[in-house]
């Protein structure tokens, strides 16, 4: 395996071929070489694509290959906003790594470290070859490669910091070179620069048969996304070069994101989607719309599903099956939105429930809230698909009977139900057909960057240097687009609760945990138990609301240890390269 992911792409690309020149053929029939690869658009772009296909899974495993043990995407059930309603997934891999397993997470962080460094290998030796590339498209391709390399080492090192900075083909059998873990410096620099590099060759825009390749703002989100990152409070005076900086260089690190930024803005290209109408049914209409149209003015960069949406052959996505309460025929309850997340969306008159003067109401918590919760939110009371939800319990005859979508659908024995009272609606399209068909799901696209995000990003920069008038007006334009009045003045509070709320379970919730250095404390069960709801209607009709722990102190325990900041490198690479591994963590 270690020496796999350095070769991979030196490798002649498999593509089913006719020859007739029998005993004296000079090459394999059924393959080609690197010679006839380059210089032909179609086999570049088959070239090209696991670049796109590993960079991110999208929707498309969130949940379904848990159980198959071939990974998934962990970060938006590793904060406190979601969990799961499946009780076996806290038996497998998932809850182990919920746990702190040092095994599991060691065997997934392996995983993806081949994962990343598969593709670099392959974008390197694309760049050795740029001179043999077609023309037609050879400024493109040149784009592409150095903005997935320089994505791929962003992932590198939010995941383990500093790595080993492979710029040219690498194959050990032949070079046995060793390399170094890179500094944190040298990281950030190698990929900004990268990020540069493609932001100079990619198109502005893309024309409709291009539609998902990475523009020239998504290369300058990247560049900017790198230095934010590193301006981490996470990243600050650290003992070891390639964990962080060996002193503070947050002001820096943010006057440099700000300045890409500004010229992400500067293209003109990206913009709010901006909602039409004011009432509450409209705006969450039009909010919930943001997230079901491909490609809009508002999006950055995102993953391409395809429309037809099938499983097994065109990067489609189960969202919608896994997401949906069983009144829809779903059995999974993938996604449960927490009490803790459901507490931090305001009061549609702008205020904190727990302000005083509020209107917040104990007995009626779901009336007159901002009107994103209406959007996110599938809550008791309801209504999706022309269904009004039944996640409460009625006591009938002493007992407590538990409603339709709290009842577990078909015949699996591991059909599941909301663990917290609540579904998810965020992403998800009440016109999609939900049924047992196993390869046609639903075709979405997950985005990655939208300018939403951008503006939070920088109204936390405006706050930090000083320039509260500015991110105040950043935050107001978020409010605004979805018609909640606008806040008189802001703290770094408000604008940390506006980014939860805007950016609820989107990829980026559980990275600012990890850059605001507050995992620990966020995602540990006896220092934050996520709770859910419970509402028993009595035989009188009077209610009775408790927040039970669902994942915490009593229930399934959650850790999140100093040493999860940073995963495991290979221990492969470790030993081969003779390199030091990351803080705590020791050979299974």
């Amino acid at each position: 395996m270690k020496i796999a992911k350095y070769i991979f792409a030196l490798l002649v690309l498999p593509v089913t071929l006719v020859s007739c020149d029998g005993i004296f053929r000079d090459r394999p029939n059924d393959k080609l070489s690197g010679e006839s690869i380059w210089d032909n658009d179609r086999l570049l772009d088959e070239y090209v694509l696991p670049w796109y296909r590993n960079m991110d899974n999208g929707f498309s495993t969130y949940v379904t290959t848990i159980m198959k043990g071939l990974g998934y995407e962990y970060e938006p059930w590793y904060g406190d906003q979601l969990t799961v309603g499946r009780r076996d997934w806290y038996q497998g891999d998932y809850g182990n790594i919920l746990k702190s397993s040092q095994q599991d997470i060691t065997t997934r962080g392996r995983t993806e470290w081949f994962k990343f460094y598969t593709q670099i290998s392959s974008i390197n030796t694309l760049l050795k070859n740029e001179n043999n590339l077609s023309t037609t498209n050879r400024q493109r391709l040149l784009g592409e490669a150095h903005f997935f390399r320089a994505y791929y080492y962003y992932l590198l090192l939010r995941m383990y910091g500093g790595v080993l900075l492979i710029k040219e083909p690498y194959n050990p059998l032949v070079n046995p070179v060793k390399f170094p873990r890179a500094s944190y410096e040298e990281m950030v620099r190698f990929i900004a620069d990268e990020a540069e590099l493609a932001a100079s060759l990619l198109a502005v825009e893309n024309t409709p048969d291009d539609v998902g390749r990475p523009t020239r703002g998504a290369a300058l989100m990247l560049k900017g996304k790198t230095f934010f990152w590193a301006a981490g409070d996470h990243f600050q005076n650290c003992e070891k070069e390639y964990l962080g900086f060996p002193d503070n260089r947050s002001e820096e690190m943010l006057d440099s994101a700000a300045r890409n930024y500004d010229r992400v803005m500067n293209l003109g290209v990206y913009r709010l989607v901006q909602i039409a109408g004011s009432s509450k049914d409209e705006v969450v209409a039009g909010y919930r719309n943001i997230f079901l149209t491909k490609n809009s003015e508002e999006s950055i960069w995102e993953v391409q599903h395809a429309n037809d949406g099938n499983f097994d052959s065109a990067n489609g996505h189960k969202l919608d099956r896994e997401a949906s309460a069983p009144s829809f025929g779903a059995t999974t309850a993938a996604y449960n939105p927490t009490q803790n997340h459901v507490d931090e969306y305001r009061m549609d008159n702008g205020k904190l429930i727990t302000d005083a003067g509020s209107g917040y109401d104990k007995a009626n918590p779901y009336e007159g809230r901002d009107y994103r919760f209406y959007a996110n939110i599938l809550y008791d009371g309801a209504r999706w698909r022309g269904h009004t939800m039944d996640i409460h319990y009625t006591v009938v005859d002493g007992k407590e009977v538990a409603g339709e979508d709290l009842t577990p659908y078909g015949t699996s024995t591991n059909a599941s139900v909301s663990r917290t009272g609540y579904y998810m609606a965020k992403f998800l399209n009440e016109r999609q057909t939900i049924d047992t068909d196993a390869t046609y799901a639903s075709s979405q696209n997950c985005i990655i960057w939208r300018f939403a995000e951008l503006l939070l990003d920088y109204a936390e920069i405006d706050f930090k240097k000083g320039r509260t008038s500015a991110a105040l007006d950043k935050v107001n334009q978020i409010r605004s687009r979805v018609k909640m009045p606008e806040l008189p003045s802001v703290t770094w509070d408000d604008i940390f609760n506006e980014r939860r709320v805007e950016m609820a379970f989107e990829k980026c919730t559980y990275w600012d945990l990890i850059r605001y250095n507050i995992a620990e404390e966020r995602m540990t069960g006896t220092t934050n138990p996520l709770f859910g709801v419970k509402i028993v209607v009595n035989a009188n009709g009077t209610r009775r609301i408790t927040n039970p722990v669902v994942n915490g102190r009593n229930t399934v325990v959650r850790y999140f240890r100093a040493r999860q900041y940073y995963w495991p490198l290979d221990w492969d690479d470790v030993r081969y390269h003779e390199i030091e591994q990351n803080p705590e963590w020791v050979e299974m």
